[in-house]
């Protein structure tokens, strides 16, 4: 027997067993699962698009990015609009027979096409300086509320504190949300002064 046979011998008998033991366990009775109540256990929630929609620290820099972002978006589209104009004036020149040799024009093509290959550098260039500050600043916020949510609860003592995100039922009394957001923004209203 070669090592292709044995291996094939062994992959089907584990597949049988694995389908006879599948098959077992299909028809052994399912034993109903109580929910697990947990006693002693403190628990709260945050809704953290709350909290990230009211945080002033969050919202500063939302808009310190969105300024980033028009300013870089008004500049490219200045300098696009300069570089159509002025190549625009380039096909008429071409049109009329302005330029000297057909090297000349040439020449001039070559330089606009330098020029747009920079221009998209240019804008790749943005675009990296953006998704680094975003996510330096998602960073940034992530430290904020995991450190002051640690502070916190030294004083208040929960085992679990936990995104409102991830649960499909919580009782309103386990929200510390507005709790959060009101000692962060005050940490931050403090740290601005």
């Amino acid at each position: 027997m070669n090592f292709k046979s044995v291996t094939s011998f062994v992959l089907s008998t584990v597949m049988v067993l694995g389908f006879t033991q599948c098959s077992q366990q299909a028809a052994a009775p399912q034993q109903a699962q109580a929910p697990v109540a947990v006693s002693g256990l403190k628990i709260a929630y945050i809704d953290v698009d709350s909290l990230l929609a009211n945080y002033a620290f969050y919202q500063d820099l939302a808009e310190e990015m969105t300024r980033k972002e028009e300013n870089y978006r008004l500049a490219l589209t200045e300098e696009n609009n300069k570089l159509q104009k002025e190549y625009a004036e380039h096909l008429k020149k071409i049109q009329n027979n302005v330029y000297s040799s057909s090297e000349r024009a040439q020449s001039e093509e070559n330089r606009f096409q330098k020029r747009n290959q920079a221009l998209m550098e240019k804008s790749d260039k943005y675009s990296q300086e953006l998704l680094a500050e975003s996510n330096a600043n998602s960073q940034k916020i992530s430290e904020t509320v995991d450190n002051y949510v640690k502070e916190y609860n030294k004083t208040h003592g929960f085992n679990l504190i936990i995104s409102k995100a991830s649960l499909l039922y919580a009782d309103e009394a386990l929200n510390i949300t507005a709790e959060i957001l009101d000692g962060l923004n005050a940490a931050y209203n403090r740290a601005d002064q």
